[in-house]
């Protein structure tokens, strides 16, 4: 006989970009859950969670990719991913999908009252301030659009980078403004979103930090990139792997030639 599981059960939605291009974010993720008390697993079966078929209005492609991804996730506890545009598709959009469907409208409901992004999960549902990690810098966080706007995630990351050893914390201006990266939107306009970009180093900048921090990897390649064009020094790194100490590899998009 088994004894029951006294640990909720995590299914990590490590997204795309975190899978193809920054593996240690996911590492980070499954290291803060697990310091959280999470038992946490990584389902080989998931793929991404469609948003880009989504944006782009292919809805049929979404539709499919958002069934791959809903049978995969229905036995955990929760459902949780460093990234707030891949869990605001998830938790808003797939019951969006799915609203004529009334079978898996159901499924898609009950899989997005248990899906959360990664800090937001920290924060909100298990209360965890206290971590074992240290960063010597000054820290500035970019307030990417989905998990903003969609999912209320603001002051979350704020709390946690407060409690990180020798981490100070300073805000930039307009730090809820949009870095130009928007998914398809930088590559179907891509002056406007250079241009984007180029505000936001420039609030960076201003705001004194050596460090950029952000919950969303779209968002940071984006400005790391033009970061690295316009030749400053600004590390930048996933709130997660700052959370879970894990800063002494490369930034991101650091030794990269753009």
């Amino acid at each position: 006989m088994t004894s029951p599981r006294t640990k909720p059960l995590i299914g990590l939605l490590h997204t795309c970009l975190v899978d193809f291009y920054r593996p240690s974010i996911g590492f980070a993720s499954v290291q803060l859950l697990e310091q959280a008390g999470c038992e946490v697993q990584v389902p080989g079966l998931q793929t991404c969670c469609g948003q880009p078929a989504f944006n782009s209005g292919n809805l049929a492609q979404a539709r499919a990719m958002a069934r791959q991804v809903i049978k995969t996730f229905e036995a955990f506890d929760y459902v949780v991913g460093p990234s707030g545009s891949c869990m605001s598709q998830v938790k808003v959009h797939y019951p969006q999908l799915f609203s004529d469907d009334p079978q898996w409208l159901k499924r898609a409901k009950s899989l997005a009252e248990r899906s959360f992004e990664l800090v937001s999960f920290l924060i909100d549902v298990l209360n965890t301030t206290a971590l074992q990690s240290s960063y010597q810098g000054t820290v500035t966080y970019h307030d990417s659009c989905s998990g903003l706007r969609e999912l209320g995630i603001k002051q979350q990351p704020r709390k946690q980078l407060e409690q990180v050893q020798g981490l100070k914390l300073v805000e930039m201006p307009e730090a809820e403004t949009c870095c130009g990266f928007g998914g398809t939107f930088c590559v179907k306009y891509p002056e406007i979103s250079a241009r984007m970009a180029s505000q936001k180093v420039s609030n960076i900048q201003a705001s004194g930090a050596d460090t950029l921090a952000g919950g969303d990897l779209g968002c940071l390649l984006n400005i790391s990139g033009r970061l690295t064009r316009l030749g400053s020094p600004v590390r930048v790194f996933h709130v997660a792997e700052v959370l879970a100490g894990m800063t002494q590899i490369p930034a991101i998009g650091e030794g990269e030639v753009h």
